[in-house]
């Protein structure tokens, strides 16, 4: 089976309340579809990164976003996951803010997982940075996740 890393986002779509937003309307049924009718065909994986962003803001959404994920195996860094973190801001000029999402990336590669499942779009599943992002990778001779949104892994697997 494959593996699926999922990022903070997807979580917060989960969890998310209704809204007027069409996008967000749109992304949110997306996700909750790929979680209810396909997340049993991958092996999932979160971080600490993921459990911390979930545990933040208002508590009874927090509680709730950490709910979702609690049977999740959560993988491991180690100091050598920040300084790969720091070479894929680098490499792919992402701005200080997006430290987490770097990091993301690194903690998914450093563990050979299959996919990245983000709805980050601006620093994680932009397509104009992912080709910095898979030679940031490549230079410490792993395989880069397919980074991607639940839409497009609905028709993965």
């Amino acid at each position: 089976m494959q593996s699926v890393y999922l990022e903070t986002s997807v979580i917060g779509y989960l969890a998310s309340r209704p809204t007027s937003d069409i996008h967000f309307v749109s992304n949110q049924l997306i996700t909750l579809n790929w979680w209810n009718n396909h997340r049993s065909k991958f092996n999932l994986f979160v971080s600490q990164s993921v459990l911390d962003e979930c545990a933040s803001g208002d508590g009874s959404a927090a509680r709730e976003r950490l709910d979702l994920i609690a049977e999740i195996p959560s993988l491991q860094t180690s100091n050598n996951t920040f300084s790969f973190a720091e070479d894929i801001m680098n490499r792919a000029s992402l701005p200080r803010k997006a430290a987490v999402d770097a990091l993301h990336i690194a903690i998914a590669a450093e563990n050979g997982i299959d996919f990245l499942l983000t709805w980050n779009c601006k620093h994680i599943a932009n397509p104009s940075l992912r080709h910095k992002i898979s030679e940031a990778i490549e230079a410490r001779n792993l395989r880069a996740p397919v980074i991607c949104t639940p839409m497009e892994l609905l028709y993965a697997g």
